[in-house]
């Protein structure tokens, strides 16, 4: 009996965090090791679907980098990166294209459906809804590399209306036609900030902000945006993750009202973050 009351103090703690959410849109950039371990990946749509079924409209923005690099080794076509961005030329842009908007993409979305949920794969240029141009790194061209000037957010607006979770591939377009390898987590950041989103969740290969590296005790569970640049200065932010915090920064002054730094490999994730009170992440926030 003891067993059975857990459970339900469980659901009474997320109570009051499903009727703040309810109705509310919560965009999740999905990648790193969460779409690579097959129990993960359960558990991250196991937690998005319960999102779903409890009126939270989730929006899915995926990433797909080793499923790339796997096409290419195939093809005996070296990856080359600039900045942490794949230089992308025509041949490349074509796979890249059929990596994400076509495998990864649709198997997110077989996933989804294979639990009782509609959902549907659009890549960014289905109703022009990444609308991007050229990006210059360093004043480098790398290629078919975009960045989103614009979201158009009536394809993804119906698909929420009709009560389907959009799951989408980050693949912009430019006014010629022209498609473009688009950053996953900006593509999340652009989409979030468009649809005035109530969470922008970013699933990573680490815990969260630590004060200390060397300690994954040390997480900063609450960070505003003000502090983020005293704390890359003292180097508490360092490395790899500042481009990532600079992400969620842009997605909180987009709009978005908190953005949050999860660990992916942890177990129903999602849910610890969302609907406990402690959480497992770094949320960040104005």
């Amino acid at each position: 009996m003891e067993m059975y009351i857990e459970k339900a103090k469980v659901l009474v703690e997320a109570l009051p965090y499903i009727k703040e959410f309810y109705g509310k849109t919560v965009v999740i950039k999905y990648g790193g090791s969460a779409m690579v371990d097959e129990m993960i990946k359960e558990t991250v749509i196991q937690d998005i679907i319960l999102m779903k079924l409890v009126g939270i409209n989730p929006v899915i923005v995926h990433g797909g980098g080793p499923d790339i690099n796997k096409i290419l080794k195939q093809m005996d076509k070296k990856s080359e990166f600039v900045n942490g961005l794949r230089v992308t030329d025509q041949e490349t842009m074509e796979i890249v294209e059929m990596v994400l908007a076509g495998k990864v993409n649709k198997s997110i979305v077989s996933h989804i459906q294979n639990q009782g949920i509609n959902a549907v794969g659009i890549s960014g240029k289905d109703g022009a809804t990444l609308q991007a141009e050229k990006k210059l790194v360093n004043g480098m061209d790398v290629g078919f590399v975009g960045e989103v000037v614009n979201v158009n957010t009536e394809l993804i607006s119906t698909l929420i209306q009709k009560d389907f979770i959009p799951v989408i591939a980050p693949i912009g377009i430019d006014k010629e036609g022209n498609s473009y390898n688009i950053n996953a987590d900006y593509a999340a950041v652009a989409v979030a900030g468009a649809l005035k989103a109530q969470k922008l969740v970013f699933l990573t290969d680490v815990e969260g902000v630590l004060k200390d590296v060397s300690d994954s005790s040390s997480i900063i569970s609450r960070l505003s945006i003000k502090d983020v640049d005293e704390y890359i200065k003292n180097g508490i932010i360092s490395g790899g993750m500042i481009p990532k915090v600079e992400c969620c920064v842009e997605g909180v002054k987009k709009g978005v009202k908190t953005v949050h730094i999860l660990d992916g490999r942890v177990e129903h994730c999602l849910l610890l973050e969302i609907f406990t009170q402690k959480g497992v992440g770094t949320m960040i926030e104005e």
